[in-house]
């Protein structure tokens, strides 16, 4: 079995195999680019993608027959990888499917059922808004001039430039965790003196990786982000008055690491991954897969980051990702999109006591997040579905939006194109929790 699973890319065992392979669940490893699962019955599953351990709840499920409930695990997971789904997610769909399937005797529910759970189940507290998504998509559709950015600017390498893409490749994976908290409450976004300039969240991040590009052409390398010092990474970040504004400090140091390791044990570049991906007959999906398994974007089962990055290779004047025409980004939901689709009543927050903490601006627990987040990226396909708006050119519009219903001061509802649909719940907040995914 050892031999079988050195020479697996994916790799399935439950917790008594693991036990006897690796002294315990928890202390499982696997190389960078590989794939192992792990199930724990009513414990749920580990999902280790090289050096990161994902834990996913069990489904609740009245068990009567609990035979093949490991091979139905199986088989949906492999299933749900090759329709192009992260690891976790396809592990969800698949725990899904597998608690249906011990509800009755032997394999009856997979033959009563045309299709699998969904890879994302939803929260009750949290819904979606269809007739709200709609109204939206109408209005989205006639917008006029509804463009995706192309990531040019001053602050970002100019086409053409050497180095631009693996400057992309380093830098979009540091795209989260713009804000601060004290008390157990949001308090402030980052915003900082930068090269004479105020700038905030997103911008400061692309231009002190800019600046850091030009001081030292390998610096955004897989190498010399693998060995990233944390002085070095204090330098590129601080302010034009000597502080450091950026709140996670550590966690960036993390990613950049967890990047720059995986792509030298992989012994792959972002040219390499590229070009494997423009090769297969679905880019995009090739794409997200390569960087499932890449630390700084495969650990965030809604792939944020990664959708980011395949936004930005496709529309720079460069055009490095060439998608087929059928492909469609995933959305790419942050906490600017959460607040916004909570605010417009695209998603509604049922639960008083979560309505309540998102308007407190309190910290929140993993799974109230998950709630509101999961139902955004539903919205979000749905909003694209019913307007016919690429998911580029929506994500640039409500990117742009957070200008007019910002965090700290009251919203401009008089100057935004959403406010005729608009449910104006303003006193709701996005979720509170400190990730790496946005």
């Amino acid at each position: 079995m050892r031999a079988l699973l050195a020479a697996a890319d994916i790799f399935f065992m439950n917790e008594n195999e693991a036990g006897i392979i690796f002294g315990g669940a928890g202390a499982a490893r696997v190389r960078a680019g590989q794939l192992l699962f792990i199930t724990q019955g009513a414990g749920g599953a580990l999902v280790l993608q090289g050096a990161h351990t994902a834990h996913l709840a069990a489904e609740p499920a009245e068990e009567l027959d609990a035979t093949g409930a490991g091979d139905t695990f199986c088989g949906a997971t492999l299933a749900a990888l090759c329709a192009g789904a992260h690891p976790q997610q396809a592990a969800r769909s698949a725990m899904a499917l597998a608690a249906a399937m011990v509800t009755a005797v032997g394999p009856a529910v997979l033959f009563a059922h045309p299709s699998t759970p969904a890879a994302t189940p939803a929260d009750s507290r949290v819904q979606v808004n269809a007739q709200q998504v709609e109204r939206t998509a109408r209005l989205v559709a006639a917008l006029p001039n509804l463009q995706p950015f192309n990531f040019t600017g001053a602050h970002l390498p100019p086409a053409g430039h050497p180095a631009a893409l693996e400057f992309f490749f380093a830098a979009t994976l540091q795209q989260f965790g713009f804000w601060s908290a004290r008390a157990g409450r949001y308090t402030r976004p980052l915003l900082a003196a930068q090269g004479g300039q105020q700038r905030k969240g997103s911008d400061y991040l692309w231009q002190a990786y800019w600046s850091a590009l030009q001081a030292a052409p390998d610096f955004v390398s897989p190498a010399q982000q693998a060995a990233l010092r944390s002085s070095t990474l204090q330098a590129v970040f601080h302010a034009d008055d000597g502080s450091q504004p950026m709140p996670a400090l550590r966690l960036h140091l993390q990613q950049a690491r967890a990047y720059g390791s995986d792509l030298c044990a992989l012994a792959a570049t972002p040219a390499a991954i590229l070009a494997h991906a423009n090769k297969q007959p679905l880019p995009l999906a090739a794409l997200l897969q390569s960087l499932d398994h890449v630390g700084g974007y495969k650990e965030d089962p809604l792939r944020k980051k990664s959708a980011l990055l395949a936004l930005i290779l496709s529309e720079r004047p460069e055009r490095w990702l060439r998608a087929a025409p059928a492909e469609q980004l995933p959305p790419i939901v942050d906490y600017h999109l959460q607040r916004m689709c909570l605010r417009m009543g695209l998603v509604n927050a049922g639960d008083p006591l979560l309505a309540a903490a998102l308007s407190a601006r309190k910290l929140l627990p993993a799974a109230d997040e998950w709630a509101v987040r999961s139902a955004v990226y539903s919205a979000m396909q749905l909003l694209a579905q019913s307007s016919g708006r690429s998911m580029a050119a929506i994500d640039w519009f409500f990117f742009n939006a957070r200008t007019r219903c910002p965090e700290m001061t009251a919203p401009d509802c008089a100057r935004c194109a959403m406010d005729p649909v608009c449910a104006h719940r303003t006193q709701l907040f996005q979720p509170v929790l400190r990730t790496t995914f946005y």
